[in-house]
């Protein structure tokens, strides 16, 4: 019976100790990607990205439909209709510039009100829907060719500046701890990230942060460590660029962040949207400098 105490008490320990480690993901995930379902495929996060519920909607484009196929053999032309106008550019769950230029085209058409992130997420795909319907086009809210063709067409080439605004929510002044040596200066009021080297904004980036139930802590932190790939062993969820500064809690970024917005909360960490601008500031960070997280 001691043993097994001895056992038990020993596991518990263990827990508290990974727990510590990577405590962050996302509040709200989809079914595929909440922590007490498969335990034991820590090392899969692209599993997150797709649950296996919708493959027609949601699968990549490299994905190529394989279940569209087999559903045509009873049609007597199945041989010719490979059907290139199915075929999927973009859909929801895709991260990539390709996706970033579409946002900013649909912001172009007052179709979208959020900065480009290069997410392709629940916003993304209310926007397509709602072009689609104007368009005379089939409402999937994905975008195949004939879709992207018309999105083009009603919309010119997007400028640097579109494609990646400076901010969207609009930065405090500086806390004073902010105002020497290296660091990255959060505030929760204006949720914003600014970067600043002796007193001196570099970039700003929108940030989300933990909910009541797991708080982001505030105070004056160091970077304690970095990991440009990593997942959360708790949650399985991917945290590219993870910046480590209070007991498992970093600054990363999330694709839940840049799909949902603010409709979600992190579980302690700070949440980036804007993946190309994180990956910027990651290079730019070193172990040791400040972090301060304040009201």
């Amino acid at each position: 019976m001691h043993r097994q105490k001895v056992i038990i008490r020993a596991l518990g320990l263990a827990t508290a100790v990974a727990l510590a480690a990577t405590a962050c993901g996302p509040q709200k995930t989809d079914a595929g990607s909440h922590p007490g379902s498969g335990s034991s495929a820590p090392a899969s996060p692209t599993a997150v990205a797709s649950p296996d519920a919708s493959p027609s909607t949601d699968a990549k484009p490299g994905d190529a439909s394989p279940s569209a196929s087999p559903s045509t053999s009873s049609s007597p032309s199945a041989s010719a209709s490979p059907s290139p106008t199915v075929k999927q550019v973009m859909a929801n769950g895709d991260d990539s510039e390709q996706v970033r230029e579409l946002q900013a085209r649909l912001r172009q058409l007052k179709l979208m009100t959020v900065a480009p992130t290069g997410f392709y997420g629940s916003k993304t795909t209310a926007a397509v829907k709602s072009f689609q319907s104007k368009n005379g086009l089939s409402a999937t809210g994905g975008v195949d060719e004939p879709t992207w063709k018309k999105i083009q067409n009603a919309t010119k080439k997007p400028t640097a500046d579109e494609l990646r605004p400076p901010t969207v929510n609009e930065p405090d002044a500086p806390d004073a701890r902010c105002m020497t040596g290296r660091v990255m200066c959060i505030s929760k009021e204006s949720r914003t990230l600014a970067w600043m080297i002796d007193g001196k904004v570099v970039s700003t980036l929108d940030v989300r942060f933990g909910s009541e139930n797991t708080p982001t802590r505030e105070g004056e932190f160091k970077v304690e460590w970095k990991a440009k790939d990593w997942t959360s062993t708790i949650y399985h969820t991917p945290m590219p660029y993870s910046m480590f500064f209070s007991r498992g809690q970093a600054v990363h970024y999330s694709a839940d962040f840049a799909a949902r917005g603010y409709a979600g909360a992190s579980h302690g960490c700070v949440n980036v949207r804007d993946k190309a601008k994180l990956a910027t500031l990651f290079d730019a960070v070193q172990v040791g400098d400040k972090v301060v997280v304040y009201w």
